[in-house]
């Protein structure tokens, strides 16, 4: 079963120097900001500027960052990161008919790291694993499959015999994640500070990459999904407003 589990209580775990940036800079497009913004920005949710400093620096000798004429952009590995994100944000949908879309793993003789790695993109993917090998979801996604997926996976549309929402339910931990997603919810209303709203809101995104974005018709009642979105959007759009504001002011 994918998925995350339940807390009790949600309890943020601290962002450190390095998550501020990359939380700044994936949530702004284009993911590049001069470097006196950046760290001012970064000031902003209690880093220190020589801490911000050095954590540019560090970034950027890890390739997360990449240096530009003034500042700083996100690498090319975290450019596909932030797509994902986005997709996270604002998935692209179609109207559901009724059909599956199903992965089933051909290719033989992988080692544990390649499988693992497999694993970990149809779960990004929004796939959930029915047995080994056997991978699944409603086809109400409109977006293809990376091509080089063929010479591991066919690709079949499929309607299984079971109910559609009890599938969905066997695939996906739906009231998990769901119970989760009101504790988010009601954590970033309670939020002030500008740290714990920015802390509260990267767990907010890191929860939506995990929600299977299903048709209506499988969700259970009152499915908390768009307001979370909503929720974080209105976010996204305040912080844009401080980052213009920033760049009026340098």
């Amino acid at each position: 079963m994918n998925g995350p589990k339940a807390p009790g209580g949600f309890r943020p775990r601290p962002l450190s120097a390095r998550s501020v940036v990359l939380s700044l800079l994936l949530g702004t497009h284009p993911p590049e900001l001069p470097a006196r913004e950046l760290v001012r920005l970064v000031e902003g949710f209690d880093v220190g500027a020589s801490t911000a400093r050095a954590a540019l620096s560090r970034m950027a000798a890890a390739g997360d960052l990449r240096r530009t004429g003034t500042g700083y952009r996100l690498s090319e590995r975290l450019l596909e990161r932030q797509r994902r994100q986005d997709e996270a944000l604002g998935p692209h949908t179609r109207a559901w008919e009724g059909d599956w879309e199903t992965l089933v793993i051909t290719a033989t003789g992988r080692g544990p790291a390649a499988r693992a790695e497999l694993r970990t993109r149809l779960t990004a993917l929004r796939l959930a694993e029915l047995r080994e090998g056997v991978w699944l979801r409603p086809a109400n996604l409109d977006r293809p499959l990376p091509a080089d997926l063929g010479p591991v996976a066919e690709r079949l549309v499929s309607r299984p015999a079971s109910p559609a929402a009890e599938l969905a339910a066997r695939l996906w931990p739906l009231a998990e994640w769901s119970d989760h997603a009101r504790a988010l919810l009601d954590h970033v209303g309670r939020a002030r500070r500008p740290a714990d709203r920015l802390t509260a809101f990267a767990a907010v995104v890191r929860h939506l990459l995990a929600d299977p974005v299903l048709p209506a018709e499988l969700l259970p009642p009152d499915w908390p999904g768009e307001a979370l979105r909503d929720a974080y959007a209105r976010y996204q759009r305040e912080q844009s407003g401080q980052v213009r504001a920033h760049a009026t002011r340098t």
